[in-house]
C-alpha cells in the first residue's frame, strides 16, 4: 500500500469519525466527501487551495457544537481612534483569580481532566469578561494547566499591537498536584 493510499485511508477515517462527532467542518468540504473519481491526477500538493475550511479543534469532542455559518456583519466607519471605556485590567485579574479558584482548588491532575477543563474554565472567563460590556475590545482567553512537579516553566508570547490601547491581564494557580495560568488579552478593535 503506498504512502497516499494509506493518507487518503487515515483522511476518510478522520472524517468519518468528525461527522460522528458531530465536527465535519473542520475539515475541508472536498476532504468530508470522498472525492468522485477523476481521469487525471490531483494536482501538487503545493497548488492546492484551501477555502471554506473552519477549525473547530477546540470543540471537536463535544457532540453538542454545532458550526453556524452567519454572514459576515458590515459596519459603518466611526471614525473613533480611542476607546470610551478603558479594558478594566483589574477587574478582569479578580475575574481570572475567582474562576481559577472555583474551578481548580480541589482537582488533582489528570490530563484528559484538565484538557477538558481548559475548555470550561476558558469558556467561563470569556463569558464573565464579555459582561463587562467592554465595546470595541476583542477578548482572547488562554488557559495553560500542566501537572506540578518541581519544574520551571516561562511562558512567552508575542502580539503586534497597539501599547496605548491593547493590554492583558494574567493571573497563576498552584495546589499540590496541579499549576495553572490564566492570561486574557483585550485587543481594541479600531
Amino acid at each position: 500500500m503506498s504512502d497516499k493510499q494509506t493518507s487518503d485511508i487515515a483522511r476518510d477515517k478522520a472524517a468519518r469519525l468528525l461527522k460522528k462527532r458531530g465536527s465535519a467542518s473542520s475539515l475541508n468540504t472536498s476532504e468530508a466527501v470522498p472525492p468522485p473519481q477523476q481521469s487525471k491526477p490531483p494536482p501538487p500538493r503545493e497548488s492546492r487551495q484551501r477555502h471554506g475550511s473552519i477549525s473547530t479543534v477546540s470543540f471537536m469532542d463535544e457532540p453538542s457544537h454545532t458550526d453556524e455559518l452567519h454572514p459576515p456583519v458590515k459596519l459603518e466607519n466611526t471614525y473613533q481612534m480611542s476607546p470610551t471605556k478603558r479594558f478594566p485590567v483589574s477587574t478582569v485579574r479578580h475575574i481570572l483569580k475567582d474562576v481559577l479558584q472555583n474551578y481548580l482548588q480541589e482537582e488533582r491532575y489528570e490530563p484528559e481532566l484538565c484538557r477538558q477543563m481548559t475548555k470550561t474554565i476558558s469558556e467561563v472567563i470569556k463569558a464573565r469578561v464579555k459582561d463587562l460590556m467592554v465595546p470595541r475590545y476583542k477578548i482572547i482567553c488562554l488557559i495553560h494547566i500542566g501537572q506540578l512537579n518541581n519544574q520551571g516553566l516561562r511562558i512567552g508570547s508575542r502580539c503586534l499591537w497597539d501599547p496605548n490601547n491593547d493590554t492583558f491581564a494574567t493571573q497563576d494557580f498552584q495546589n499540590g498536584s496541579l499549576y495553572a495560568v490564566a492570561t486574557v488579552y483585550g485587543v481594541y478593535y479600531e
